[in-house]
C-alpha cells in the first residue's frame, strides 16, 4: 500500500505510540465518545498531589476548586484567563485548613522532579462549548492539559492546523478549554511540526530546529519538544507574558540562555551573538529571571550606552512584570549597588558634551569620584552589556573591575564582531557563548533577506571655461594662496558645482521608485535615505519638497539655533551653507520643538507609512532600539563595519504578507560592485569582518529576482500539471472546485489547492513586477519575456475564475494584500476585458443588484460555457447559504432544499436555460435578502423578528414577544460575557420553555446585528 499522501488518522497513531513508547507518556484513550467542558481532570490531579505531598484531602480539594475556579472564569480575556492560572500552575497555591493555620503552598507540578509528575495523552478530545470541537491530541500533565496538538494529512497545509487551533479559542467554540494550554501546536508529515502558544497570530508559529533521531521531521520535533524535562523546561523558564502578548523562546532563544546558564555555573563570562532582529530583548529577559531564581544572593546589572536602549531595557523588563530600577547617574548607580536591593538595575554609560559616542573616560571618572570610602557591592553580581561590540576598548570593562571587582560580564551583540577587536574582546568578556547567524535568522524566516543594487549617478561638467570665470569672480581680491587653499577646502569645483545635479538626479529616481515600486506605491512600506551631512539631507529636502514630494522628512541630531548662524551673513546673495542648512531646517520644523518633530514624524513613519514615507538621516534612526524598520534603504554616505551592518538591517525586519524582502540601494559603490564583474558584496566593504561571519547578507537583487520568478513559474506549473487538456477554464475549475460545484463537500475538500493557487499566483505576480521593465537586464530574450508575460495573464485569469466559481471570491482577499496595483500595473486584462469586474461585491450580491445581467460580468472562459456558468452560481449561492445559516437556521434550510431542487432540475434538463437562469438568480435573491421572499407578517420589520419567525414555528406574536424581551435586557458588549448572556438566556425562557428549543433560539438571537 502506498504511503504517499498519508491521512491525518494514521499519522496522529503514530504519533500517540511516539508519545507512549518513546516519551513514556501513559495513554488515556480516545475520548470521542465523551464531551469535556474543562481542560482539568480532577481525579487525576487528585491522585498526583496526594501521592507526591502531604496535605490533608481537605488542602487538596480546595487547590483543586481554587485551579477550576480560576480556569472557569469566562468573564476575562482568554490572555488574563491563562495568566493567572499560568500562576498557579508556576508557583502553586497557598491555603490554610482553618483560619489560625500557616499557609501551606500546594504545588500542582513538580518542577524539580520531572519524572514526578504523570505525563499523559488522549486522542479525539470533544470538548463542549459554544459548539463542541474534537482537538486530535492533548497532552496532561497530572490531569491538567498543557498542550494541543492538531495534525493534517501530508497533502494539507499546517497552516489549516494552525487555523483550527486559532478558532478553537474563540468563545463561539471552546475557549475555556485553553485557560490551562501552555503549547499550541499544529504539524504533518510533509512540513513537520509549528508550535506557539494562546493567541498567537498564524504568521508567528514557530518552528523548532535541532538534531534528533527520528526520520520525521514532525516525530523528531515533537520528541525533542515535549520531551518531560524540556516541555517543563520551556514552561518553567521561557514563558513571558509581554503586555498582552503570550510568548514562548525560539530554538535559538532557547539554547542561547542554555548556553549561558552553563556559562554562569562555571563562573565564565562570555559573549551571545544573535542577529539584529531576533528576539536579544527577550534572551536577556530570560536568563536575568534565571539567575534570580537559581543564584543565591544573586543581582543582575544591564550596561547600555546609548539613551534610547537604556529606556528600551526598562521598558521591556516592565512589559514582563520584572521590575528594573533605572539608575540616574553614576553616582545613583554606586549608591544602589551599595544596597542590598534593588535586584535589577539598568545603566547607562552617558555621552558627555555633544559626543555621539560614549565616554568611557568621563564615565570611570565619575563611577570612581563616587565611590565612598565603605564602597562594596551588594550581592553576587551579573553585569549584561547590551551592543557590546561597542566596548572594544576594554574601559568599559575597567570600570566594572574598579566597581564590581567580583561581577560576571555578559555580553550581548546583534553584530559580528570585527576581526581587529575579537582578541580584545574575547579579553573584555571571554569567547562566543552562543552565535545565530544572519543566514540562519533568514532560513528560519525571523527576519528577511536582503536584495542590493548599486546604482551609478554620472557627472560631467557642461563649461568648463565658465566654471573658471565663475570662480575668478567671486575670489576676487583674494591672494593665489588664498584661492588655492579655498579650492583644498572644497575639494573640487566639479564636485561642487555638479552635486546639485546629483542630488536631483537621485531625488528623480527614489521619486520614480515610490510611484512604482509596489511597496512604496500601495502605501504600506516606507524607505530611508541616508546623507553624506546634514547640509546635504537639507538639500535633499528641499528638492524633494519642490519636485511636490511632502511626504518626507529630515530627522538627524540638529536642533537649529541662532548660534549656529552667528557670523555666516557675508552679504552676497547665495548663503553659506550653515545659513541654507539653518533656514531649511527651521522651515522643516514649522516652529516645533525638534525632539517633538521627531516624535512625531517616527510614530507616523512607522504606523502610517502613506502618510510618511521617507526618512531622510545622517547617523540617527540607523542603530538601536529606536530605529524604525523600513523596506527600503537609500545609501549616499561613506559607511563601513558597524555602521554599515546596523544599517542595512533596518530593512531585514518583517512586516505583514507582502514584505518579502528588504532592498538596499548604494550609491556610493560601498560594495565595489560596479568597478568590478563580483556578487560577493562582503568582500569590500564588510572586509574587516570574518567572511563566514557576514556570509550571505547581500544578495544581486536582478540576479535573485530571475531566480525567484524562475522557481514561481515552476511552482505554479507543477501545481496545475493534473489539470486536464485542453486546459480551459472548465477543466481547471474541475480540478481546483471539483467536477460537481453543487457539491459542498467536493468544493471544501479542494479548497486547500485552491488556496495555494491564489499564493503562488499572487508571488508569481509579485517576482514578474519586480522586474517586469528589466527582463533584457536580468537575461530574458524577447521570446520568453512575451511567453512569461502569457503564463502570468493566464494563471491570473485562472485564479480570478476559480475564485468567483468555488464562491471563496473576497473571502480570500487576506491571502493578497496590494495586490490591485500590481495586477493593473503589470499583467492587465486578456483581450481587452476586465479579469473581474466586482470589484467588493460578491456574485450574489451582483445578481441581487442587476439580475441575469450580472453574468456579462463574469470572465469570458466561464461566460462562454453555460454549466460553468450555472454551476458558478449555484456554488456562490451554497456559499452565501452556509455563511448566513446560523444567522436563520430554518430559513436557510429552506433555501439549501429549494437549491437542491433547481439544480437537480438543470442536470434532469427539464427546464431551459433562460428558465433556469431566472429561477436561480430569483433564488439568489431570496437568499441574500430573506425580506423579499413576501411571506412575513408587516409586524415582523427587522431581520431579527424574521429570524426568530422562522425558528418559532411562524408564530408572530411569540417572535415579538421573544424580541422585546431580549431588547429590553440585553446589555452593551453582552456577548461572550457569561453573566450578561445568562441574563439573556432567562429573558428567552421566559417565552421558550423548552430547554434545547431556547438554547437554539439563544444562539440565533446571538448572531443578530440587531442586539
Amino acid at each position: 500500500m502506498s504511503k504517499v499522501g498519508q491521512r491525518e488518522k494514521r499519522t496522529q497513531q503514530r504519533v500517540v505510540k511516539l508519545f507512549q513508547n518513546t516519551l513514556d507518556y501513559t495513554y488515556l484513550g480516545d475520548w470521542h465518545d465523551g464531551e469535556r467542558n474543562s481542560p482539568i481532570e480532577p481525579e487525576l490531579l487528585r491522585s498526583f498531589i496526594s501521592k507526591n505531598q502531604k496535605h490533608t484531602p481537605v488542602i487538596v480539594n480546595r487547590a483543586i476548586a481554587e485551579l477550576q475556579k480560576v480556569a472557569g472564569n469566562q468573564s476575562k480575556t482568554l490572555y488574563d484567563l491563562n495568566k493567572d492560572v499560568y500562576g498557579l500552575l508556576r508557583y502553586g497555591i497557598p491555603l490554610k485548613e482553618d483560619a489560625g493555620d500557616i499557609k501551606k503552598t500546594v504545588h500542582l507540578i513538580d518542577w524539580d522532579n520531572p519524572e514526578a509528575n504523570d505525563f499523559a495523552i488522549a486522542e479525539e478530545v470533544t470538548v463542549k462549548g459554544e459548539s463542541t470541537k474534537r482537538p486530535d491530541v492533548v497532552l496532561y500533565v497530572n490531569g491538567i492539559a498543557i498542550a494541543i496538538l492538531e495534525l493534517k494529512r501530508s497533502t494539507i497545509s499546517v497552516s489549516e492546523g494552525i487555523r483550527q487551533n486559532l478558532d478553537n479559542q474563540k468563545s463561539i467554540f471552546i475557549k475555556p478549554f485553553f485557560a490551562t494550554i501552555q503549547l499550541v501546536m499544529a504539524g504533518n508529515d510533509t512540513e513537520g511540526l509549528r508550535y506557539g502558544t494562546i493567541e498567537t497570530p498564524e504568521k508567528y508559529f514557530l518552528t523548532w530546529k535541532e538534531r534528533g533521531e527520528s526520520d520525521t521531521s514532525l516525530d523528531r520535533h515533537l520528541a525533542l519538544l515535549c520531551d518531560k524535562m524540556r516541555i517543563l523546561e520551556i514552561i518553567h523558564d521561557f514563558i513571558v507574558f509581554d503586555r498582552g502578548i503570550k510568548k514562548l523562546p525560539r530554538h535559538h532563544q532557547y539554547f542561547g540562555v542554555r548556553a549561558a546558564q552553563e556559562s554562569v555555573r562555571r563562573r565564565e563570562g562570555g559573549i551571545i551573538w544573535h542577529s539584529q532582529g531576533s528576539g536579544k530583548s527577550l534572551t536577556m529577559i530570560w536568563l536575568a529571571k534565571w539567575i534570580r531564581e537559581n543564584v543565591p544572593d544573586s543581582r543582575v546589572l544591564v550596561i547600555t550606552d546609548r539613551d534610547e536602549l537604556d529606556k528600551q531595557i526598562e521598558k521591556v523588563f516592565t512589559g514582563v512584570s520584572e521590575t528594573i530600577y533605572r539608575t540616574k547617574s553614576g553616582r545613583d548607580l554606586v549608591e544602589k549597588l551599595n544596597a542590598p536591593t534593588p535586584f535589577l538595575l539598568c545603566s547607562l554609560i552617558h555621552k558627555f558634551g555633544r559626543n555621539e559616542e560614549p565616554d568611557y573616560d568621563s564615565y570611570l571618572e565619575e563611577l570612581i569620584n563616587s565611590l565612598p570610602k565603605d564602597f562594596k557591592a551588594k550581592g553576587d553580581i551579573y553585569v549584561l552589556v547590551d551592543e557590546c561590540h561597542r566596548t572594544q576598548s576594554g574601559k568599559l570593562h575597567k570600570a566594572m573591575t574598579t566597581l564590581l571587582p567580583h561581577a560576571m560580564l555578559i555580553g550581548f551583540t546583534g553584530t559580528p564582531l570585527l576581526r581587529k577587536d575579537k582578541q580584545k574582546s574575547i579579553e573584555v568578556f571571554g569567547p562566543y557563548i552562543d552565535t545565530y547567524k544572519f543566514d540562519e535568522a533568514v532560513a528560519d524566516k525571523v527576519v528577511l533577506d536582503l536584495r542590493y543594487e548599486a546604482r551609478k549617478i554620472d557627472q560631467h561638467i557642461t563649461s568648463p571655461a565658465k566654471i573658471d570665470q565663475w570662480f575668478e569672480a567671486k575670489t576676487k581680491g583674494l591672494t593665489d594662496f588664498a584661492k588655492t587653499e579655498l579650492k583644498k577646502r572644497w575639494g573640487t569645483l566639479n564636485k561642487v558645482l555638479s552635486s546639485q545635479d546629483r542630488l536631483s538626479k537621485i531625488v528623480g529616481e527614489i521619486m520614480f521608485d515610490m510611484a512604482t515600486k509596489d511597496r512604496l506605491q500601495n502605501g504600506r512600506g516606507n524607505a530611508m535615505l541616508v546623507s553624506g551631512s546634514i547640509y546635504q539631507a537639507c538639500k535633499y529636502y528641499e528638492l524633494f519638497i519642490n519636485n511636490g514630494f511632502t511626504k518626507c522628512a529630515i530627522v538627524t541630531s540638529y536642533k537649529p539655533t541662532k548660534n549656529d548662524i552667528k557670523g555666516e551673513s557675508t552679504g552676497e546673495e547665495e548663503l553659506t551653507e550653515r545659513l541654507r542648512q539653518y533656514e531649511i531646517y527651521n522651515k522643516m520644523l514649522g516652529g516645533k520643538d525638534p525632539d517633538v518633530f521627531e516624535d512625531e514624524v517616527k510614530k507616523k513613519f512607522t504606523d502610517e507609512p502613506a502618510q510618511m514615507k521617507l526618512l531622510i538621516v545622517v547617523d540617527k534612526l540607523l542603530t538601536g532600539f529606536d530605529a524604525p524598520p523600513a523596506t527600503y534603504l537609500y545609501i549616499d554616505k561613506k559607511m563601513q563595519d558597524h555602521g554599515l551592518f546596523q544599517a542595512i538591517c533596518r530593512v531585514n525586519r518583517l512586516d505583514g504578507e507582502d514584505k518579502e524582502y528588504g532592498y538596499v540601494i548604494d550609491y556610493k559603490d560601498l560594495f565595489k560592485s560596479l568597478e568590478r564583474s563580483i556578487n560577493d558584496y562582503t568582500s569590500e566593504a564588510f572586509d574587516d569582518y570574518d567572511p563566514d561571519d557576514v556570509k550571505g547578507l547581500l544578495n544581486d537583487r536582478l540576479e535573485k529576482a530571475r531566480e525567484r520568478l524562475d522557481n514561481a513559474l515552476e511552482s505554479i506549473k507543477i501545481l496545475c500539471e493534473p489539470v486536464v487538456p485542453p486546459y480551459e477554464t472548465k477543466n481547471y475549475l474541475d480540478y481546483f472546485c471539483g467536477d460537481n460545484l453543487g457539491d459542498e463537500n467536493q468544493v471544501e475538500e479542494n479548497e486547500q489547492k485552491r488556496v495555494t493557487l491564489y499564493k503562488l499566483t499572487s508571488s508569481l505576480i509579485r517576482a514578474y513586477a519586480e522586474i517586469a521593465n528589466e527582463m533584457t537586464e536580468v537575461g530574458y530574450s524577447a521570446k520568453q519575456t512575451e511567453e512569461i508575460i502569457a503564463d502570468v495573464k493566464h494563471y491570473e485569469t485562472v485564479r480570478a475564475e476559480v475564485k468567483l466559481a468555488s464562491g471563496d471570491y473576497i473571502d480570500l482577499k487576506a491571502y493578497e494584500p496590494a495586490m490591485r496595483h500590481l495586477i493593473d500595473a503589470y499583467v492587465g486584462a486578456g483581450d481587452g476585458e476586465v479579469i473581474s469586474a466586482f470589484d467588493d461585491l460578491t456574485l450574489v450580491e451582483m445578481i441581487v443588484k442587476s439580475g441575469v445581467g450580472a453574468i456579462d460580468n463574469l470572465p469570458k472562459g466561464i461566460r462562454k460555457d453555460k454549466q460553468a456558468v450555472a454551476e458558478t452560481i449555484e456554488n456562490n449561492v451554497r456559499k452565501l447559504i452556509v455563511d448566513e445559516k446560523p444567522t436563520n437556521p430554518k430559513y436557510y434550510e429552506r433555501m439549501s432544499v429549494l437549491l437542491d431542487e433547481v439544480i437537480k432540475a438543470r442536470r434532469a434538463e427539464v427546464l431551459s436555460y433562460e428558465e433556469y437562469l431566472r429561477k436561480i438568480c430569483e433564488l439568489a435573491k431570496r437568499a441574500k435578502n430573506p425580506e423579499s421572499a413576501g411571506t412575513y407578517p408587516s409586524s415582523l420589520d427587522s431581520p431579527a423578528k424574521r429570524a426568530l419567525y422562522d425558528n418559532l414555528d411562524n408564530d408572530a406574536g411569540l417572535a415579538l414577544a421573544v424580541h422585546e424581551e431580549v431588547m429590553a435586557t440585553r446589555k452593551a458588549d453582552w456577548r461572550d460575557n457569561l453573566i450578561k448572556e445568562r441574563e439573556v438566556k432567562a429573558a428567552i425562557n421566559r417565552h421558550v420553555t423548552d430547554e434545547e428549543n431556547a438554547e437554539k433560539i439563544f444562539k440565533v438571537v446571538k448572531k443578530q446585528y440587531e442586539y
